[in-house]
């Protein structure tokens, strides 16, 4: 058996306040068959200037399950639901907006899968139920989601929902979240990447009452920087490898071009050609430096949170198989390979070999070097990291052997 608590941020809402609050009041006895026999719900008047809350208070006044609580001045959509969550006293914890776009008659079902053994769930605008959501928003929130289940890779549908119950006991896990609008995004985020057990159930959606307070690109580029940024300070890796790889594939595609330009007797390039050159290089190098700057800051996220090293790249654990493992003798074979290439240029600048015919080979020799040089730095300092993110665990071992001896 569970209690909930439901959260309504509210700014400026007094012709909707109380069509929602009433549709929440009247799903009590479906939550009493989902094993939720007490609802509580807090309206959080974020600093309205308009009835919002003396129409809240005559609510409350009525039915003893309301609770109004009001900040003296606007704080933000975030704010005001975390001041909700602060004073909530159910063991799950719920909320929607109050313009009346989520349906409240759903609770019952996300409050059973709750009780069921998940942490957090997610009413998904996204799954197939019926929506009224415009065009502009649905392709945003499409492309939220496939960003955060690409970085995440866990497939998510609705990473921006707007309703949602979680068990209060995960909020130590889930915090710190922000106070503006992108809380749910950063909520889902976190969620992933914590290990939060979390489900997501079909609901409908609505058009609000009155007009929406979400501006399509500025709210957009919001919620885009923040997924980035929480999923940065979890795995680095997971957004810096693939801008790396990108790099990579340009040079390898304009090496491959380079060979075969070659093999078909191609001996000149013209102006767009040098362009391409000039491009490999830049991304090759560039390329290297940010996969390698993203599994480095993977060790360095490790180290600061006192957790095992948990994802490689492509988010799996990490293994001796690992990309990184494998920086010493590739930075090695490329320095190798690129003073090699240098020495024989020299040779036959020294045989009379004109510089239109050597330049070439002396390019790919300064990106051979410059990589291998990357490689071997990064490798010797992944070492250092690993070594200092072990050495807890690894002072615990010498002091259980010694221990033992003294023992014996």
């Amino acid at each position: 058996m569970a209690n909930l608590s439901v959260v309504i941020p509210a700014y400026n809402e007094e012709k909707g306040i109380a069509e929602i609050v009433h549709r929440v009041l009247s799903v009590r006895q479906d939550l009493e068959k989902a094993g939720v026999p007490l609802l509580e719900l807090l309206v959080v008047n974020d600093g309205s200037k308009d009835r919002t809350a003396q129409v809240t208070q005559e609510l409350q006044e009525q039915d003893d399950c309301v609770r109004l609580i009001s900040h003296p001045s606007n704080r933000g959509y975030g704010a005001a639901l975390k001041t909700g969550f602060s004073r909530a006293r159910g063991d799950l914890v719920g909320f929607l907006d109050a313009d009346g776009t989520y349906p409240p008659e759903y609770f019952p079902q996300l409050c059973q899968a709750a009780v069921n053994g998940n942490d957090l769930v997610i009413g998904s605008r996204m799954s197939g139920a019926e929506s009224e959501m415009p065009v502009t928003r649905r392709i945003g929130n499409l492309f939220f989601a496939n960003l955060l289940s690409l970085l995440s890779r866990q497939k998510i549908k609705d990473s921006a929902s707007g309703m949602r119950v979680f068990k209060r006991e995960v909020l130590g896990t889930l915090y710190p979240l922000p106070n503006g609008l992108n809380l749910t995004p950063v909520m889902s985020a976190r969620a992933v990447h914590e290990g939060v057990k979390m489900v997501e159930v079909p609901i409908p959606y609505s058009e609000r009452i009155g007009r929406s307070k979400l501006s399509v690109f500025r709210d957009g580029s919001i919620f885009l920087r923040s997924i980035i940024w929480t999923v940065l300070l979890y795995n680095p890796a997971g957004i810096l490898g693939l801008i790396g790889m990108g790099g990579l594939l340009v040079a390898l595609m304009v090496g491959v071009w380079l060979i075969l330009a070659r093999l078909s007797g191609v001996t000149t390039i013209g102006p767009l050609g040098v362009a391409a050159l000039f491009w490999g290089v830049v991304s090759g190098v560039t390329g290297i430096s940010v996969l390698a700057l993203g599994l480095t800051f993977n060790y360095l996220v490790s180290l600061f949170n006192k957790r095992p090293i948990q994802r490689g790249m492509f988010g799996r654990p990490l293994s001796s198989g690992s990309i990184e493992r494998h920086f010493g003798w590739m930075g090695l074979v490329a320095l190798l390979v690129g003073l090699g290439v240098a020495i024989l240029s020299m040779i036959l600048g020294l045989q009379g070999w004109e510089l239109d015919r050597l330049w070439l080979y002396l390019l790919g020799s300064a990106m051979f070097i410059l990589v291998g040089v990357q490689l071997i730095i990064y490798w010797i300092l992944m070492l250092v990291l690993e070594e200092l993110s072990q050495r807890d665990s690894m002072v615990e071992r010498d002091l259980q052997v010694m221990s033992v001896q003294s023992k014996v």
